[in-house]
């Protein structure tokens, strides 16, 4: 039981990392009908960005984090306006390619800059871990849990409570009777990439720290991106949520009693199994985000 629940705290850690990746990425997909591919180089982008500002400018651990984020999000926007706004009515063919471009033009970039050594990324918590009964958790992990859970909380805020909230879920819901009730479109493909960009950031800028930053680690976080939409359906921010804490969980448990090898396929077994018994996901929703 105690190797369970450590198990399961483990699985959180990564699970709420996973969450704001998906989320992100179902916001992209269910608003602007766009398969960002490039969704895993914003991860990575946030943990290089992470280790810039901490091992190169000097800043202190939570400034670097933000200032993480906030690049995520100004170059999604970047990226949005130079890129995919002009290829608005274009066919899903068209920015599929563009974003295949843009991931490979990322990974290069980043490669180039930093070269292919994994890089450490330094924080200030101490290595002991904090025991609480039965289980024992670094208090790195710790703050990772706390801080995705405060985003998740932000997302859904942001999303249920505010003005732009109400106008992405306008936009998902019906793009042309939005349009006419004065959304402007355009301003919203742009906030909702930057939002997705910027969550997806936090995630590389969070698990940074715990393992490595190297230019290909974004790859395989699209792959769970991509897993926990399926999971939790498209649209839906609570079964994104949820996607992600289920597939942490389960990766930690396949890692824990199988083997630490078949960590990731653990995860995309039960993607299969999904995709077989529940194409549109555990908690699909049709009508709204939310």
């Amino acid at each position: 039981m105690d190797a369970l629940l450590q198990h399961l705290v483990n699985g959180l850690v990564l699970g709420g990392t996973y969450a704001l990746l998906g989320i992100g990425l179902t916001l992209i997909f269910g608003l602007m009908n766009l398969v960002n591919f490039a969704h895993g180089e914003f991860y990575t982008l946030g943990a290089y960005a992470t280790f810039a500002a901490l091992a190169l400018g000097g800043a202190p651990f939570f400034v670097a984090i933000v200032a993480a984020i906030t690049l995520g999000a100004a170059v999604g926007a970047l990226c949005e306006r130079v890129l995919l706004r002009p290829l608005r009515g274009e066919s899903i063919d068209t920015t599929m390619l563009v974003m295949i471009g843009l991931w490979i033009a990322l990974q290069n970039a980043e490669l180039l800059i930093w070269g292919g050594v994994a890089r450490s990324i330094p924080h200030p918590f101490p290595t002991a871990p904090l025991t609480l009964g039965p289980v024992g958790i670094a208090p790195l992990r710790l703050f990772v849990v706390a801080t995705a859970a405060a985003l998740i909380v932000a997302a859904w805020l942001l999303i249920q409570r505010t003005r732009l909230g109400r106008a992405m879920r306008a936009t998902f819901q019906d793009r042309e009777t939005a349009a006419l009730m004065g959304v402007k479109i355009g301003r919203i493909h742009t906030a909702t990439f930057a939002f997705g960009s910027g969550l997806a950031a936090a995630a590389g800028a969070l698990l940074g720290p715990i393992f490595l930053a190297y230019p290909s680690m974004g790859d395989l976080a699209s792959l769970k991106a991509f897993s926990v939409v399926i999971l939790g359906g498209l649209g839906n921010l609570a079964g994104a949520t949820v996607g992600g804490l289920l597939l942490g969980i389960a990766e930690e448990l396949g890692a824990g009693y199988v083997s630490s090898g078949y960590r990731d396929a653990v995860g995309f077994v039960i993607i299969i199994l999904v995709l077989l018994f529940r194409p549109s996901g555990l908690f699909a929703r049709t009508e709204r985000i939310g």
